[in-house]
């Protein structure tokens, strides 16, 4: 099935001749004091003209849209309005083709499909340089490879459900508005913007970034004390958490991954983790 409909398409500022025609007026002005430099005589060489005309040119990947005549002591610009005109009629659209019948998915259906693997993608990216670092691997047999990579896998999952458990501590939208036009841009709701604007959620509690949040989460430690004067006395000192620090310590519990056995082991044995060299008091390590 071919995907034809005006749904299908829209304008990709990043390519095509609209931005040609965006980025073509302020290719000319840095163009300018080229030319001026060749008229007073202080830029003469046809290869030398050439040279400093192309690093202004190809900055904004515009060169295929000047004509360009280049002599020793001579050089004109101008526009190529053919070519830019040309490209117009192909800016900024694509096609979508799918094998699956509009009686199972239609137009709408596949675009919504299609931009959902911008999540997919965000996750590998996640697994690779953001949360887990998937690279460098210290590692050349198969099998320790394969170790290597499903454990990356797993923490990516736990991943995941954190940063969904999490989302109202942190500046993600919990409630993104539903499009009805899928190539429409995507817009904030009204809660996310509150929010992003107060730095707090609908309770008052303070919201970070991911990051910030698991950083702030590293300052709740279990310390081993000692009796001074009776040194065989020890015991566990377990810090105060803050708001933010006790919402978190339940948000696993209330809304942790559903799935049965190791899922749910991954999850309270992550939580329990080592930060900086300090045990987090997250929580106790159990099995399903």
């Amino acid at each position: 099935m071919s995907v034809s409909s005006p749904a299908a398409t829209r304008s990709s500022p990043s390519s095509g001749p609209e931005s040609a025609r965006r980025s073509c007026p302020r290719a000319r002005p840095r163009s300018a004091p080229i030319i001026a430099r060749v008229q007073a005589g202080r830029l003469k060489g046809k290869d030398e003209i050439a040279f400093r005309l192309g690093k202004v040119l190809n900055r904004f990947k515009m060169e295929k849209h000047f004509i360009s005549e280049i002599a020793d002591d001579r050089l004109v610009v101008v526009r190529d309005e053919d070519s830019i005109t040309a490209e117009a009629a192909l800016d900024g659209i694509y096609v979508l083709r799918t094998t699956i019948g509009s009686d199972e998915l239609d137009a709408a259906g596949v675009i919504s499909a299609y931009k959902d693997l911008a999540g997919v993608e965000r996750d590998f990216r996640s697994m690779k340089v953001i949360d887990v670092d998937l690279r460098p691997v210290h590692h050349r047999l198969e099998d320790r490879v394969r170790a290597h990579a499903f454990i990356c896998m797993l923490s990516t999952y736990l991943t995941f459900h954190l940063r969904r458990s999490l989302a109202p501590l942190t500046f993600t939208d919990t409630e993104p508005p539903t499009r009805d036009d899928p190539v429409a841009p995507a817009s904030a709701s009204k809660a996310a913007k509150k929010k992003a604007a107060a730095k707090k959620n609908a309770e008052g509690q303070d919201v970070r970034g991911f990051r910030e949040l698991l950083e702030h989460l590293g300052t709740l430690t279990r310390n081993r004390m000692r009796v001074a004067s009776s040194p065989e006395i020890e015991f566990d000192l377990v810090a105060t958490p803050t708001a933010n620090s006790a919402t978190c310590l339940r948000a696993p519990r209330r809304a942790g991954p559903k799935a049965p056995g190791v899922a749910r082991t991954i999850w309270s044995a992550g939580v329990n983790s080592q930060v900086g060299g300090r045990e987090h008091a997250f929580g106790k390590v159990s099995s399903a």
